[in-house]
């Protein structure tokens, strides 16, 4: 092994060399009783044909994490290119520890009794957890599917055409503007006052970061 192949004992992350990693978006859905609840996730990969074998990586903080825990069954609804702001809006901008997120969509339902979307997605996963690994923040779910099927033959939506064509843009006219890097909300002006709460995920001025165009 030469020495340009060796690893350092101080390794240098630059964070935006993970933006190069490729993946789609998805609605993850979940219930616990009577309790129906998913979120937007961009984690889900086949990791093996033989068993097939799905891992799906969720949020500790969110509650679908919680739900799916103690649930052991999950679906995938992938996405697709046509999905508009107000999906990301509803699954991925507030938390189902206070709202339904479903009360207005008219959702449907898999063999396994859990929610899938009606609109907005290509296709449907329904994934039994075999096991789970702790991996800090996030929690990996290793599942082997009980039912998947096509809904359209509409392209997913990617991460990069997310940011690009859906998630709201500061305005080129704003010299100075602070978006919520939890949700993207777009806060056009000079000053973010010290008690601003975010108006989509509710998030305080901390979690802001100013921008200039």
């Amino acid at each position: 092994m030469t020495q340009n192949n060796k690893l350092s004992d101080t390794v240098k992350v630059d964070k935006t060399a993970l933006n190069k990693i490729g993946c789609s978006l998805y609605v993850v859905t979940t219930k616990v009783g009577d309790k129906d609840n998913g979120c937007i996730i961009n984690s889900v990969m086949q990791i093996s044909n033989n068993p097939l074998t799905i891992a799906v990586s969720l949020n500790k903080t969110n509650l679908t994490h919680e739900m799916v825990k103690e649930s052991g069954k999950l679906n995938v609804c992938s996405l697709d290119a046509d999905a508009p702001l107000a999906v990301f809006q509803n699954f991925g901008y507030r938390s189902g520890r206070s709202c339904d997120k479903f009360l207005t969509c008219n959702p449907l339902r898999t063999e396994n009794g859990l929610i899938y979307l009606p609109h907005y997605i290509n296709a449907v996963f329904s994934l039994k957890v075999v096991s789970y690994v702790d991996s800090g923040s996030h929690g990996l779910f290793i599942c082997r599917p009980v039912e998947a099927f096509n809904i359209s033959d509409v392209p997913s939506m990617m991460y990069d055409l997310y940011k690009i064509c859906v998630k709201p843009q500061v305005k080129s006219t704003q010299k100075v503007a602070y978006v919520c890097e939890i949700c993207g909300y777009v806060y056009e002006g000079d000053t973010l006052p010290e008690d601003f709460v975010c108006p989509v995920c509710k998030h305080g001025a901390q979690d802001f970061k100013k921008l200039l165009s």
